[in-house]
């Protein structure tokens, strides 16, 4: 099984890029150093955030720090969203939800980045999916939180032009984000959220994003076999979402339409609309299993907490991981092959067509 938990040189702080894409600049954030052939861990915010607001609260948290100090993460802001952009001028275009994906390599290539595992929420797991399906020997894995794959029908795109008429886009931005028990009871979080939303992304420049997301097409994806030549994510990956997200059904939708073999479908109680905010240490340690089952062993000192742990404190997702297995026998000499499956009740090494938990 490879072994990834050797340091190699020292991390350094985060450092800002602009990326020249086919289709504009990208903003970029890398913290931490390459570390060998080992993947980057790719981000991408969902609409309305950057990926400060999206993602800080999960990369910050100590458990997932043990994890990303071994690999470069890579934070991919889209056009115009992150802290400071400059408004686009008049008449601009922005960049289709196809575009957004082929925009990635270009940051890929700029790095010298083999392949990335990455983890998107909302429009940015889309994205990932998106990127994933076009250019699937770049990507090893993916965590897609919120992902729905359907582009909006008549009623849904009047739906939200009236909403618009009728809301101020921060507060419609916010009924994509947080369930409604969230907007009605959570008024801490969601207030900072409504001002941050407000006064750190630029309005005009969201208004942008905004609208090219909810005109996004049916993501192409279905379940092999199903249909003659299905197109498919060929990586392992976790789907997330939070307990009467906004996005629930989506997800759940989009788990009916990949290879059951390669993922897992992990649905969050009491996590809202951005589980990666609001239950950070269960969502760390869900990936840190999925990192398992694609044959990167635990880190000695995380595992070493784990045990030291009662086991009460560990979730579903933990109780019940799985049997992996590698055909690559160093991570730094070659990309790790892993098909993943969990226990049944019926008796072991009978594969689970997808795996569902809840934590």
């Amino acid at each position: 099984m490879p072994t990834l938990w050797r340091g190699e040189g020292p991390t350094i702080g985060p450092a800002e890029h602009d990326i020249e894409t086919p289709y504009g600049l990208l903003h970029v954030v890398i913290r931490g150093s390459p570390k060998g052939n080992r993947p980057a861990i790719l981000t991408y915010h969902d609409v309305g955030l950057n990926h400060k607001l999206c993602f800080n609260t999960f990369f910050n948290f100590e458990d997932m720090q043990e994890i990303t100090k071994h690999f470069v993460v890579c934070h991919v802001d889209a056009p115009g969203q992150q802290v400071g952009a400059s408004q686009f001028p008049q008449g601009y275009q922005f960049p289709s939800m196809e575009q957004l994906a082929a925009m990635l390599p270009s940051v890929v290539q700029h790095f010298g980045f083999k392949y990335v595992i990455g983890i998107g929420v909302g429009a940015g797991a889309y994205v990932l999916a998106k990127f994933a399906l076009i250019f699937p020997d770049l990507v090893e894995g993916l965590v897609l939180m919120n992902i729905d794959p359907n582009g909006k029908g008549w009623i849904d795109w009047a739906a939200t032009k009236l909403s618009g008429l009728t809301s101020t886009l921060p507060d419609t931005v916010l009924s994509h984000l947080f369930s409604q028990e969230e907007l009605v009871g959570n008024t801490e979080l969601v207030q900072s959220y409504r001002q941050q939303i407000s006064n750190v992304v630029n309005q005009a420049n969201l208004q942008l994003f905004w609208n090219m997301y909810n005109s996004r097409r049916d993501l192409d994806i279905n379940r092999p076999g199903t249909v003659p030549n299905a197109k498919t994510l060929r990586c392992p990956v976790m789907l997330v979402v939070g307990d009467n997200a906004p996005a629930e059904d989506g997800v759940v939708e989009c788990n009916s339409k990949l290879d059951p073999t390669t993922t897992t479908f992990l649905k969050m109680a009491d996590s809202g609309g951005l589980p990666q905010v609001t239950q950070p240490g269960k969502l760390t340690e869900a990936f840190k299993y999925f990192l398992q089952g694609m044959g990167y062993r635990l880190y000695p000192r995380l595992e070493k907490r784990r045990r030291m742990m009662p086991s009460a404190s560990m979730t579903r997702l933990a109780r019940s991981r799985t049997a992996s297995l590698t055909s690559a026998s160093s991570v730094d000499g070659g990309r790790p092959q892993a098909c993943t499956h969990s226990e049944s009740s019926e008796g072991l090494g009978q594969v689970n067509h997808t795996m569902e938990v809840s934590c």
